[in-house]
């Protein structure tokens, strides 16, 4: 199954909202860690995003997928990109 990156990028203008909807945003999450869909995912350390390492069949399975975050739902990513990528070394664990 391919790997894909998604890449939030998040604003000031955000923040507030990300605090009100965060539990539910990591919920959602860890119920795709659990099932093995998410691989790893966290923030970046200046708030300004974060990186979700995923296996899917393909990115419209990404999209409909990542349209389900609480975060998504309530707008609070004004930006997002879905990459698929292809590990070659290192501990990526699937």
């Amino acid at each position: 199954m391919p790997v894909f990156v998604i890449e939030y990028t998040y604003t000031a203008e955000t923040a507030e909202g990300r605090d009100q909807h965060r539990t539910a945003h990591r919920a959602w999450l860890a119920d795709l860690v659990d099932q093995r869909t998410v691989i790893t995912c966290g923030p970046f350390a200046d708030d300004s995003g974060a990186f979700i390492i995923v296996d899917a069949d393909n990115t419209e399975v990404v999209e409909h997928l990542f349209a389900n975050d609480p975060f998504a739902i309530h707008g609070l990513v004004p930006q997002h990109r879905i990459i698929e990528w292809t590990p070659v070394l290192g501990r990526v664990t699937r």
